[in-house]
């Protein structure tokens, strides 16, 4: 197959899953969860030298496999142009992260299936964040060309990807990504800390404006006193003379 026809193949496949390929709609909590981590990592990504594309429900095919489409995914070392679907054969590599969002329902397709299903494919790591429990879970291959997930363990909380070079903890009702100490945020906490930090500083140059204003004052007091001693005392020598 040659590379035209290979182009004309790869932009035939569906760029979408159908129903009966998709979980059911999950609501508010799985929306979220998978938007705002994505946020935070396209965020993050953005300004790092390393390219790594990042997805979100995206269809995927691998061969021989059938296609699905994980919550969110990433790839190192590629283009990071918008896509409709990631076709491994085409881009010439499988994905290296995943990301299941769980909310209600039955945890098997999660849990089990997806599990034995990514480690198959040779997908490097694989974590699921349970809303329901709010609870992550993460899962590595132990070693290049490993075909089963060993359940990773965490420090202080936090799991490390050794993938994106990252550590995720769950807290409180959130999943938060950690750059070494670096709590990574979104771009509208990012604006609301820019904001907040914006009116700190404005606050500091009205109160350094008008302390100037007032030392101005107290400046043109004080010459103003001068000059009325000193013409007085000048009026004072004249009368001695």
């Amino acid at each position: 197959m040659g590379p035209e026809e290979r182009e004309r193949v790869v932009a035939s496949l569906p760029g979408e899953v159908t129903w009966d390929e998709m979980a059911m709609p999950e609501g508010d909590k799985h929306f979220r969860a998978k938007v705002r981590t994505l946020d935070v990592l396209e965020g993050y990504f953005s300004h790092q030298r390393r390219r790594v594309y990042l997805g979100a429900e995206l269809p995927i095919y691998y061969p021989g496999e059938r296609r699905f489409a994980p919550d969110l995914l990433a790839v190192l070392d590629v283009e990071t142009h918008e896509r409709e679907k990631w076709v491994v054969s085409h881009e010439g590599k499988g994905l290296d992260w995943v990301l299941e969002v769980h909310v209600g329902g039955d945890r098997k397709k999660d849990a089990e299936y997806n599990v034995e299903r990514y480690a198959r494919l040779g997908i490097p790591e694989y974590f699921i964040y349970d809303r329901a429990r709010e609870r992550l879970e993460g899962y590595r291959l132990p070693e290049p060309g490993a075909r089963r997930y060993e359940r990773m363990k965490t420090n202080q909380g936090r799991y490390t990807s050794e993938v994106l070079g990252l550590e995720l903890e769950v807290v409180g009702a959130q999943l938060q990504v950690w750059a070494g100490n670096a709590l990574l945020l979104e771009s509208g906490e990012l604006v609301a800390r820019m904001k907040e930090k914006l009116e700190e500083v404005q606050q500091r140059v009205d109160e350094e404006a008008r302390l100037r204003a007032e030392e101005a004052r107290q400046r043109e007091k004080a010459e103003r006193r001068i000059a009325e001693l000193t013409a007085e005392l000048e009026r004072l020598q004249h009368r001695e003379e």
